[in-house]
């Protein structure tokens, strides 16, 4: 069964063979969110081809490809919905995956939001020199004459590798496609976490929390 829905939308839970099925937001993060993880929602999508090396044409064919700067990381950025109805995000999250994915986590639960199922992919493990050192020169110092050159070359290299990512991420999802929650790109569960730490002051380690005083209460007994 094929579902899709507008970005934003809230996430939909569907009874399927007497089981929850959830519409996941996959999220591919790494450092700066303007090359692997272009290409990785990219091929998730269905617009790049896995049995073929796209050409720089084709990569440079991408909306945001070499293109994100530092003044985007931070920003959940939505590219498409695949063809089993999962929304597919990117995200450049400077050099600290789990603390921004955390941060996110927070945030739903501090609006008292559902998150339904929501799963982070880092696709840094996918990326080469060459695009290390391009992506520095092109997108932190602007150098796009010569880094971006680089950046192309080293994609079209770890291309393969991208490929099996995705392959990954996708057996990933089919394998969890009932299970709600938020996961973070180490497979930790930080839906948890931030419920807890947000609502109650719970953190891991320090059961006993870490509220201060809660006025509130105290003024409903007086």
């Amino acid at each position: 069964m094929r579902i899709g829905w507008q970005a934003g939308a809230p996430v939909i839970g569907l009874f399927l063979a007497g089981k929850v099925w959830y519409a996941i937001k996959i999220i591919y993060d790494d450092y700066g969110g303007a090359h692997s993880t272009q290409v990785a929602a990219a091929i998730h999508l269905g617009v790049l081809k896995p049995e073929r090396t796209p050409t720089n044409e084709e990569l440079l064919a991408l909306p945001l490809f070499d293109r994100i700067t530092k003044e985007h990381h931070g920003c959940l950025i939505f590219v498409g919905v695949d063809s089993e109805g999962h929304s597919i995000y990117v995200l450049g999250r400077g050099p600290s995956a789990v603390t921004v994915e955390r941060a996110l986590a927070g945030g739903i639960a501090l609006v008292g939001g559902d998150p339904g199922s929501i799963r982070f992919f880092n696709t840094l493990p996918t990326v080469n020199w060459w695009m290390r050192i391009g992506g520095f020169l092109s997108r932190a110092l602007g150098w796009i004459p010569i880094g971006r050159p680089l950046v192309l070359y080293g994609t079209r290299k770890a291309f393969p590798q991208l490929v099996r990512f995705v392959t990954e991420v996708k057996e990933a999802v089919r394998q969890h496609a009932e299970q709600p929650g938020i996961t973070a790109s180490d497979g930790s569960d930080i839906g948890v976490v931030a419920e807890r730490a947000v609502k109650r002051g719970l953190l891991p380690e320090l059961p006993s929390g870490v509220l201060m005083i809660n006025a509130k209460t105290e003024k409903e007994e007086s």
